[in-house]
């Protein structure tokens, strides 16, 4: 399945998996008015996809040489033009993707294969898991130009730390992927030419795991996060491990386990399975 749109792309191949490609590489994969609704658009399926389990995992990543330069120049001369209730409804359609994204139901992971700047490190930010090749760049390089990371802040705050977040964002120093890695805001850092099958080797791990344990834990670390220790949290992480452990989901898990099989929702077929819109992505 699959949609071709100006800006970017949706393929969801035989296992689940959807690749959202930023396509836009002749600017860098820069993000614009037009990028941002096609984005909303696409994330808007893929939260129903994921929510009735036709989608396990998303990969979120571009064509070209660069993850992506953040705001398209064209965009932001249009912006000077805006006034404050212009520019606050931009803003809006922004933060209304980068909310998607991160709340996501199921799984998802962000390939950098080079420079991540502005927004762009909001999108991996938003991102469950973060694979990065050792020639990506990461900045927030907003007050550079007399702005903020404003939208963005929230998730690269809670991924790197509000110390960390102080002094990358009033800086605007560039992040190398080594550098990343240690910030936590990637999570594996391998050679450019290694990097697609590191995202292979995880999309695999994470079909590995309940569709449906995925989707409860995900949502489940929300509320952890929100109040890691209140009574209303403890016993909250005690209905879900019970819910679960009585759904159809955890009985064939524990099954499977006693028995030494693989659980039902393993595909081995699917799984070993690339399709011809997957291959044309790598090629």
């Amino acid at each position: 399945m699959s949609s071709n749109d100006t800006f970017s792309r949706l393929t969801i191949d035989d296992r689940g998996v959807a690749w959202l490609t930023l396509d836009r590489p002749e600017v860098h994969n820069a993000f614009d008015d037009s990028l941002i609704a096609e984005l909303n658009a696409h994330l808007e399926q893929l939260h129903d996809d994921a929510h009735h389990g036709h989608v396990r995992v998303v990969v979120l990543g571009s064509e070209g040489k660069n993850f992506s330069a953040g705001a398209d120049l064209g965009w932001m001369k249009r912006m000077v033009e805006y006034d404050f209730e212009g520019n606050l409804a931009d803003s809006r359609k922004l933060s209304q993707l980068m909310h998607r994204l991160d709340t996501l139901p199921c799984p998802t992971i962000c390939r950098v294969q080079g420079a991540a700047f502005g927004g762009a490190v909001g999108l991996a930010a938003c991102c469950d898991i973060v694979i990065a090749s050792d020639k990506a760049k990461f900045c927030l390089s907003e007050v550079k130009i007399g702005l903020s990371p404003a939208v963005i802040s929230p998730y690269v705050q809670r991924a790197i730390g509000p110390r960390q977040m102080r002094r990358f964002a009033l800086s605007a120093e560039v992040v190398d992927a080594a550098t990343s890695l240690t910030l936590s805001l990637s999570h594996q850092v391998v050679g450019l030419d290694e990097l697609d099958e590191a995202v292979e080797a995880m999309i695999g791990n994470l079909l590995g795991g309940s569709p449906q344990a995925q989707r409860a834990t995900k949502a489940l670390l929300f509320e952890v996060a929100r109040e890691p220790d209140s009574k209303a949290t403890r016993e909250h992480t005690c209905k879900v491990i019970a819910e679960l452990r009585v759904s159809a989901e955890g009985q064939e898990g524990l099954s499977s386990f006693f028995e030494k099989r693989r659980p039902a929702w393993v595909d081995d077929t699917a799984a070993s399975t690339k399709t011809s819109a997957d291959t044309e992505r790598r090629s």
